[in-house]
Formats: structure tokens, C-alpha cells, sequence
């Protein structure tokens, strides 16, 4: 079973490197799917193959010099504080109430982003002070969610990034830079309440870093603005559609 899943994250660590996301709000369904338990493997494995899937992508973008590292200062630090806090609010959350929050959020990124796939990139970002300031609070809510669902919040980083201004490649490079730090963040969270499947972690842990590097390397040469924000939109709601199925059977 642990080779089957492995195989699947390693396809989905592909599709999601080039989405400048870690992956972790399908990586999570499928571990559930798979029958591990919700809270306790699913949540912290799959913030911590999102931070890994985000680092691999993340390197290749730096490189590329596709990453504004300046401007994602603000949201690291706040996301960096933000994740362990949502992280030990799990235990008191329920189950099936983080399964609909979790659907909903993908719901919104995923429909925002098909409505606005044909619209031209942006031609001016806003202005530098404001940008920081904006960024730095949402850097922190994000977090928060992103420790609490157990996803690094590039779904919510990306949109955000694109509203301020940035071109979708550079909003996607960006978002897996900051999702590192949230992502393991949120998984340190997770790993002192002794949420941890070690076999599992590891498995995994090589397929997204095989699959995050093509990905990363297609999104940099072949992909276009709008195909990227096709791809974000369909696999969020398709998901999230899943999910909420999944809760009435």
C-alpha cells in the first residue's frame, strides 16, 4: 500500500511544483483515502511533504531567479508564526468539521482563479509599503489555516500574490519559497503533539522530491500564465467536491 500511495504523491509533487504549491490538500485526501487516520498521519505527512515539495520547486525557481525574495519577507515571517498556532488548535477542532473547512478554502481559491485565468498579467504591482503590509497580515491567517488544515496555504498565497500584482509565474515561484516555511512550521507543530509514520514519511519524502523537480523544470519551459491557473482551479474543486462526498458515505 505504502508503494501504491508513493506512487500517486510522486505524480501529484509533479503537477503541483508547477502550480507553486506543495500539494498537500491532495497529498492529504489521498493518505485518507488510503485509510490513515485524518488527524493524527494524514495533517502532519502532509505538511511536511508540502514544505519538501515547495524546497525542491523552490530551488529550481531561485535559480531561475523567478523568486521575489524580498517582497515575501513579510508573509515567511508571519506565516512562520501562524502555522504552529493552527497546528495545536487541531485537537480541538473535529474531524469532519476540518474536512468541510478544508473544502471550502479550496473552493474559493479554485474558483477565483478559473474566473480569472483569461485575464491579461498584471502590468504594475501595488505600491511597495502597502504590498508589505498586506501581505504580512494575510502571511499570518494563512498560516494559521495552513497549520490547522495541514497545507503549506500556497492556494491562498498564490491568489493573493496575483491581486497585488504579480505575473502568475512569478506569483507561483514566490508562493513556493514562502509555503516552505509555513509547511514545516506547521509540521514542527504537529511533531511535538507526536503526530509522526515514520515508514510512510520516508516513501513519500523520495517521491516528491523526484516529482517536484520535473515539475518545476516543465512549469519554467513549457507552460503558459493561464494553463497554470486552469490546472490550480480544476484540481481544487475537483478535490474539494471529492471530499465532501466523502463525508456522506
Amino acid at each position: 500500500m505504502v508503494v501504491a500511495v508513493s506512487i500517486i504523491i510522486l505524480v501529484l509533487a509533479f503537477i503541483f511544483s508547477m502550480l507553486g504549491l506543495g500539494g498537500a490538500m491532495l497529498y492529504i485526501p489521498v493518505f485518507k483515502w488510503f485509510g490513515y487516520n485524518f488527524k493524527t498521519v494524514a495533517i502532519p505527512t502532509g505538511l511536511l511533504l508540502n514544505g519538501v515539495t515547495a524546497l525542491s520547486a523552490a530551488i529550481f525557481y531561485l535559480k531561475a531567479k523567478m523568486v521575489d525574495i524580498k517582497g515575501s519577507i513579510p508573509m515567511i515571517i508571519t506565516s512562520f508564526i501562524g502555522a504552529p498556532l493552527g497546528a495545536y488548535m487541531t485537537k480541538f477542532v473535529p474531524v469532519r468539521t476540518l474536512i468541510i473547512l478544508f473544502a471550502i478554502s479550496m473552493v474559493f481559491a479554485g474558483g477565483r482563479m478559473l474566473l480569472t485565468s483569461q485575464r491579461a498579467e498584471p502590468e504594475r504591482m501595488m505600491e511597495t509599503k502597502k504590498r508589505m503590509i498586506l501581505t504580512g497580515i494575510a502571511g499570518f491567517f494563512i498560516g494559521f489555516i495552513a497549520g490547522l488544515l495541514g497545507v503549506g496555504g500556497g492556494f491562498l498565497f498564490v491568489p493573493i500574490l496575483m491581486a497585488i500584482g504579480y505575473p502568475t509565474k512569478k506569483a507561483a515561484a514566490t508562493s513556493a519559497f514562502v509555503v516552505i516555511f509555513s509547511s514545516f512550521s506547521g509540521f514542527a507543530g504537529h511533531v511535538a503533539e507526536g503526530h509522526f509514520n515514520i515508514s510512510l514519511m520516508v516513501l513519500t519524502l523520495i517521491a516528491v522530491i523526484i516529482g517536484s523537480q520535473i515539475g518545476a523544470k516543465v512549469m519554467k519551459e513549457k507552460m503558459k500564465a493561464r494553463w497554470i491557473k486552469q490546472m490550480f482551479g480544476i484540481v481544487l474543486l475537483g478535490v474539494a467536491v471529492k471530499l465532501v462526498i466523502g463525508l456522506f458515505h
